[in-house]
């Protein structure tokens, strides 16, 4: 779809298609077939049971008829961008060199819109392949901001996502992030405090921070991912388009007292005028 032949440069013709430049520039190399069947595995696993690691998740696959080693489950989980979620020295890898914020929602009461905001990238499977997908989410109505796809673990989709976000809903008070080299980088955090953005991130034994944007995850992939197997990534970015969309402004929330994250994001405003 891009053409480096066209007078558009390359990167107008990634902003066009809502494309992130790491995808065009990055060239893949393909996954085995036996390597994807275990992803997928290795994927339902870790949503089900998050607390899992790489031992127990490699127990799992045996008592299933998949006999594998730990060393194997390990260089698949580094590949899929995933770890267990539980209370350790250190959830995830920051960039080097990169600041590390202090965590400033402790003690926090979040009542309103536009307070806090949150991010996570999280594993996608298709027939053939992966991708991986962030997403910005608003805390108190756990409305998704913004999203993309990349084939990449590269800062660029996720500043893309963010600055997407900026520009349709202005500036949070705070944003929150794990320790994710993405999120570190000057890239992304420079954006935030270009904006006046206070940055915080999730440290020591602060796992359960992540707990909204895991059930955003899980809703996502039981009702949407693990239905489809996307043959592409084209198929895969209109599915997932249709998908945020209906849950935006359809699927009603127990914890939002049954009502939608629009609903509850544009409460102060009439919906079709803050559309």
């Amino acid at each position: 779809m891009i053409d480096p032949g066209e007078k558009l440069s390359v990167v107008r013709q990634c902003e066009l298609l809502d494309v992130a430049r790491s995808s065009y520039y990055y060239r893949h190399r393909p996954v085995p077939d036996g390597d994807l069947d275990v992803m997928g595995r290795i994927d339902a696993i870790h949503l089900e049971r998050p607390f899992l690691g790489s031992r127990r998740i490699a127990d799992e696959l045996t008592d299933d008829g998949l006999p594998i080693n730990r060393k194997r489950v390990q260089r698949l989980m580094r590949t899929m961008g995933i770890t267990a979620l539980y209370p350790k020295p250190r959830t995830s890898r920051p960039a080097p060199g990169h600041r590390v914020y202090p965590y400033l929602l402790r003690g926090l009461t979040i009542d309103r819109p536009g307070q806090v905001w949150s991010t996570d990238i999280t594993y996608v499977p298709m027939a053939h392949g992966f991708l991986y997908l962030v997403a910005v989410m608003d805390w108190y109505s756990r409305k998704v901001l913004a999203w993309r796809l990349s084939n990449t673990m590269e800062a660029g989709f996720c500043v893309d996502a963010l600055t997407e976000a900026l520009g349709n809903h202005g500036p949070p008070e705070i944003f929150n992030t794990d320790q994710g080299a993405q999120f570190t980088s000057d890239d992304f955090t420079g954006v935030l405090t270009d904006h006046g953005v206070r940055i915080s991130m999730d440290g020591r034994r602060r796992w359960v921070d992540n707990v909204f944007i895991e059930r955003l995850w899980r809703s996502v992939k039981y009702e949407e991912i693990y239905l489809k197997a996307y043959d592409n990534g084209i198929q895969a970015r209109q599915s997932l388009e249709a998908y945020f969309r209906y849950y935006n402004r359809r699927r009603r929330h127990q914890s939002l007292d049954r009502t939608t994250p629009d609903q509850m994001y544009y409460q102060d405003q009439p919906l079709p005028q803050a559309a």
